[in-house]
């Protein structure tokens, strides 16, 4: 891949739409767009949008960037064109006549990581904003493309660079720095220490954000689960009957709740039955159970538990909620999550509350969460800096320590991409569409 190339690919998403943009960047985007675009202005003024024909005969918009200000950080042009297959296609066959080449996936990105416009850690929010299917997703992704992550990396490889030059200041220059004060340096490490084992707790936060969770519901027959799957989901997605055994199979579907993406699956009501094929259904019943992180055991409040319900909820014991259905006909308090199918109550409380055992409900406004490659950088260095702190406190020559600082040093710099390697990067933009 040659990062020197002119290079084009539509930024927006699959045709056809009532507008598309092709991007056009570097060296020569202006003689490009001159090729495929008329009226084209002489000098060009940056960031003014000039209205005219395209080469392929459709009209819109040509909006030219200067070096450094576009999102590459190269000299662009980005056209608006009408986002039919065949303007499109047109359009972008028209570039490469002209002398541009397709962009490799995620290239636009790669050339702005290179061109210094976002750091490693910001490219990765770019793809997950694209990617993101719920707010708490794109909150996340959010974060890190506008850089929060970095910054705090920043300063954790900064502190821990400081700590080292002063190390090998003492050394070479022991007359003019004086002794090297080991307490002071070690009370900066373990403050390094402790803001990367906090980064660290946030992985927790990214995995269930990322994948959320799987939810099984539960309960006897006619305790209102598929009611309940088509309250949340605003539609009547699985028949509802007031025949017991109505649900024979499971049924997926996938919601956002409280922002956490989530796959709950409705299931057969649990009970004894001599129909095999009820049985084949009560059967998976007891599958999706076993692959659930969560089991919402629904229970009729009109008719309250009973000792089946009870025996349920005591195998199920801490992954199971309590949830009384049909409160709009029965009244009562009591454990467990009482809401309405028919009359929406309780649900947005529902929603809550798998938000907060996602742990969305104690980001208290700041929303930052490292992901597995942040992680195994981070844990890296955690043991760098450990072992650094040891060997200050040992006594040892306080060059020993500086060795394992630069180690550390070298892994937080590696998350933001100041010391990550060629095969890291091509990792982190494999998985980049054509156009990002």
């Amino acid at each position: 891949m040659n990062l020197f190339d002119t290079i084009v690919a539509p930024i927006t998403g699959t045709e056809p739409a009532a507008v598309a943009v092709v991007r056009v960047s570097g060296p020569q985007s202006y003689a490009v767009a001159e090729k495929v675009f008329s009226p084209w202005h002489e000098p060009v003024e940056a960031r003014k949008a000039l209205y005219g024909t395209f080469a392929h005969g459709d009209d819109g918009i040509a909006l030219p960037f200067a070096e450094g200000h576009s999102y590459t950080g190269e000299a662009t042009v980005e056209f608006s064109v009408h986002g039919s297959r065949a303007s499109v296609r047109s359009l972008v066959d028209a570039c490469l006549a002209a002398g541009a080449r397709l962009a490799a996936p995620g290239e636009f990105t790669r050339r702005a990581f290179m061109n210094g416009r976002l750091d490693l850690t910001q490219a990765e929010g770019v793809r997950e904003t694209i990617e993101s299917e719920t707010e708490a997703q794109l909150r996340l992704a959010n974060a890190l493309r506008g850089g929060d992550l970095k910054r705090e990396v920043a300063a954790l490889r900064e502190k821990t660079l400081h700590v080292a030059a002063v190390i090998e200041a003492s050394v070479d220059f022991p007359d003019e720095i004086g002794e090297f004060d080991r307490d002071a340096a070690i009370a900066t490490l373990l403050e390094v220490r402790a803001n990367t084992e906090r980064l660290l707790a946030t992985a927790r936060l990214d995995a269930i954000v990322r994948t959320g969770y799987r939810i099984a519901i539960l309960g006897q027959p006619n305790a209102g689960k598929s009611s309940l799957l088509n309250a949340l989901m605003g539609t009547d997605r699985a028949i509802v009957t007031d025949i017991p055994g109505t649900t024979r199979d499971t049924l997926e579907e996938r919601l956002d709740l409280g922002g956490v993406p989530c796959v709950v699956t409705d299931t057969a009501g649990l009970r004894d039955s001599h129909d095999p094929i009820e049985r084949i259904g009560i059967g998976r019943s007891h599958r999706a159970e076993a692959s659930a992180d969560l089991v919402w055991y629904v229970v009729d409040a009109a008719k309250g538990l009973d000792d089946e319900d009870r025996a349920h909820l005591t195998r199920l014991c801490e992954r199971a909620w309590l949830i009384l259905t049909k409160c709009d006909l029965a009244n009562g308090d009591g454990p467990g999550l009482r809401v309405s199918a028919k009359t929406g109550q309780g649900l947005d409380a529902l929603r809550q509350a798998v938000a907060e055992r996602a742990g969305l409900g104690s980001t208290e406004g700041r929303w930052l969460a490292i992901n597995d490659r942040h992680a195994d950088h981070l844990r890296e260095a955690d043991t760098r800096l450990a072992e650094a702190v040891e060997t200050l406190d040992s006594g040892l020559p306080v060059d020993l320590a500086s060795i394992h600082l630069q180690s550390a040093a070298m892994e937080f710099g590696t998350i933001t991409g100041e010391t990550a390697t060629l095969d890291l990067i091509d990792r982190v933009f494999r998985d980049f569409c054509v156009g990002k």
